[in-house]
């Protein structure tokens, strides 16, 4: 890869501005200054320093975070902060996109990356990943059976859509766990909605083998491995 274009890439500025900093000697590859703009690198052995700071890159980047409420799972948005917004160097330099987004008032685990093969793999309807959520409702928790047969709620387009079987735990008279497969529209609040209840509380706790735990604190994140990720389909 150009020289040029990895430092783009990674937001240091555009192929003009790269060239200047190259220009005034302050871009290094391997211990010697890079002369030309067009210099050929491997990002994955080269090491490349800019005014002597040594740059970050790994092909692939997989973060685990633990979104609080109010912040919206997008890339932008003109009214809310938005979980990109959280992701500090050298991380934020990565192009990331979310894997199953939550709602702006729920709370949890919500998973990053650049692997877009990955990516897929995590959000596809055709895959059967098991997603669970810790659930604050505002009665007491009545029958539920219903819900572990598959119940009709409404999709994002207001059409009826039959749940796939849920799996509910009881926690306290207005606490539970609920796992599903699917990542409808609201779908665990319209689940219970149709039950006549209603959630004030959510909070993904697991994707797959993936927990979130108690370690990560509200809007912190941290980086995984290809193999810590693997445990979302086990």
């Amino acid at each position: 890869m150009r020289i040029d274009k990895f430092l783009a890439n990674l937001k240091y500025g555009s192929r003009s501005d790269i060239k200047t900093m190259i220009v005034q000697k302050r871009v290094m590859c391997n211990s010697n200054v890079v002369l030309d703009s067009g210099t050929s690198i491997n990002p994955n052995n080269d090491i490349i320093s800019i005014d002597k700071q040594v740059v970050f890159y790994e092909e692939k980047i997989y973060l685990m975070m633990n979104k609080p409420s109010g912040v919206v799972s997008a890339n932008k948005d003109a009214h809310y902060q938005t979980v990109l917004d959280l992701i500090k160097e050298p991380y934020s330099r990565f192009d990331l996109d979310i894997c199953g987004r939550l709602d702006i008032d729920t709370e949890g685990l919500l998973l990053l990356t650049n692997d877009g093969m990955l990516l897929h793999q995590i959000i596809s309807p055709k895959k059967i990943i098991k997603k669970v959520y810790e659930v604050t409702l505002a009665k007491p928790i009545a029958d539920f059976s219903c819900l572990e047969n598959g119940i009709k709620i409404y999709d994002g387009k207001d059409k009826p859509y039959l749940t796939r079987p849920a799996k509910i735990v009881i926690l306290t008279d207005t606490m539970c766990l609920i796992s599903i497969t699917e990542g409808k529209f609201h779908q665990v609040k319209r689940m219970f909605e149709a039950i006549g209840n209603q959630v004030i509380h959510l909070k993904r706790i697991a994707i797959g083998g993936l927990k979130l735990g108690s370690e990560l604190p509200l809007g912190e994140y941290k980086k995984l491995s290809f193999s810590d990720i693997q445990v979302v389909f086990q």
